[in-house]
């Protein structure tokens, strides 16, 4: 399998110099982006998908948001980040990205945003990437803004292999974070307004699309 996602990897060789750039930049400050893989299979369900506007939970330093837009033309991203840092990388990546009138990022804790934060109350895909911990609380929220046939697609649903483990060779610090995604994963695939799929690609994406009424 390693071989394999290697082999991918090699055959999607970025020649952007500012992707490039904020990956070795996400790397060397241990700061989580989506890998060469997973971003290109997200990216590739997005194309399919054709969303207008998109909402993204979790900017980090607007990797994925550069990513969306560049890709899909005559789409908007509005993404949200609660950590300073972060949220100050992001907004000088994108604004060297030229994306800046496509791409309004918002800081602030995303569970405690009020609909009046947000540029429009209706987006066609939703893509969950911030505390794995509490995905389900950010589903419940944001579920709402979605319009019907939209998407949800979330990340990091494996963790890099501890969802697989049992309870007691979790770390410690991670148990009540890998026990709610675990609770997370298994009640959106049964989510009756939903018709959910998990990938295994990168660390595992989940796929949840709103059945029309």
């Amino acid at each position: 399998m390693k071989d394999i996602e290697a082999y991918i990897s090699e055959l999607r060789e970025e020649d952007n110099s500012l992707i490039r750039e904020m990956e070795e930049f996400a790397a060397q400050n241990r700061i989580p982006i989506m890998d060469r893989n997973g971003i290109e299979t997200f990216i590739g369900l997005l194309r399919i998908q054709r969303p207008k506007f998109i909402l993204e939970i979790g900017s980090a330093i607007g990797y994925s948001a550069i990513r969306m837009v560049s890709a899909l033309e005559g789409t908007s991203v509005v993404t949200i980040e609660r950590d300073k840092e972060r949220y100050a990388s992001a907004l000088e990546y994108i604004e060297r990205s030229g994306f800046g009138e496509r791409i309004t990022i918002i800081e602030g804790d995303a569970l405690l945003l009020h609909d009046e934060s947000l540029p429009s109350l209706k987006y066609d895909a939703l893509f969950i990437d911030a505390a794995k911990g509490q995905y389900k609380r950010f589903f419940e929220k944001y579920a709402e803004h979605l319009t019907p046939g939209g998407i949800i697609y979330c990340d990091n649903m494996f963790m890099h292999g501890a969802v697989m483990l049992p309870d007691e060779e979790v770390p410690k610090r991670n148990r009540t974070m890998i026990r709610n995604l675990k609770e997370f994963t298994s009640w959106v695939m049964k989510h009756p307004k939903y018709e959910t799929s998990l990938l295994p690609v990168g660390d595992g994406i989940l796929v949840a699309v709103k059945k029309r009424d």
